[in-house]
């Protein structure tokens, strides 16, 4: 099998509001939109974000009504405390301040307007 492409589909109840957090604060740019449905990518990000309305028909009917939950979003990125900057400056609330855990990765987190968490990541000794 080969793979030519990746993404991860995430069910909200506002398409928009996700899809404009993504590509206000992170550098992605819409690439495919329609009722309750986009499609972002992001040139160095390596998998397409996909927001889709929760009760659209294209979900199995077991799931039409749930929404994204219990996840993380999370991209590298070479400085992360910049970047939380960065954000923090625009006036996006850091849900989880920027911390370091034993095994060696320095974090935060933000939180889009559906609820779905944004987690920015770097290794401290460069293991990816």
């Amino acid at each position: 099998m080969q793979i030519t492409s990746s993404a991860v589909s995430l069910t909200v109840e506002d398409v928009e509001a996700s899809a404009s957090f993504l590509r206000e604060h992170f550098g992605f740019a819409e690439q495919m939109a329609a009722d309750g449905f986009a499609s972002l990518g992001h040139g160095s990000a390596g998998v397409n974000v996909v927001f889709l309305r929760r009760g659209t028909e294209v979900l199995p009917e077991g799931f039409r009504d749930q929404v994204a939950a219990g996840l993380i979003l999370a991209f590298v990125v070479g400085d992360v405390a910049a970047e939380e900057a960065r954000l923090r400056a625009s006036g996006v609330e850091i849900t989880m301040p920027l911390r370091e855990e034993p095994w060696g990765e320095r974090l935060f987190q933000v939180t889009d307007p559906n609820g779905v968490v944004v987690q920015l990541v770097e290794w401290a000794e460069q293991q990816h």
